[in-house]
């Protein structure tokens, strides 16, 4: 468990994070973020480690075709630092981001035509 003390107005007490809410936090800003999936494991491919100069964050997505993988990768480690920071008293030390594969648009299927259906109002002789 993790825990930072925080003294807004003078008042004694500690305000303590646990490792869930921070791993919260970086699914949350994880969602946000356009043009990657989490990767379906039990953790969704984040790991956090809490040392002395910050949290060190490594993060394993699936990028979507046609982004720019640089680009979704620094978007990565800006969404999550300006998130974790904000909503916690945290500095966040490193973001490493892992992209593990890349989903490709589904095609839609063609469907096979249909033979024509005798006309419901036929002419009878």
């Amino acid at each position: 468990m993790a825990s930072i003390k925080y003294n807004p107005n003078g008042q004694k007490g500690k305000v303590t994070y646990s490792a869930d809410i921070v791993s919260g936090i970086v699914v949350l800003s994880l969602q946000e973020t356009e043009g990657i999936e989490l990767v379906p494991s039990k953790n969704k491919g984040i790991k956090l480690y809490f040392e002395k100069e910050g949290i060190f964050v490594d993060i394993s997505v699936i990028a979507h075709y046609g982004y720019k993988v640089p680009e979704l990768a620094f978007r990565i480690q800006q969404n999550i630092k300006q998130m974790v920071e904000s909503m916690t008293k945290y500095k966040i030390a490193k973001v490493d981001v892992h992209v593990t594969s890349v989903v490709f648009p589904q095609r839609k299927a063609e469907a096979p035509e249909q033979p024509a259906a005798p006309a419901a109002n036929a002419e009878q002789n």
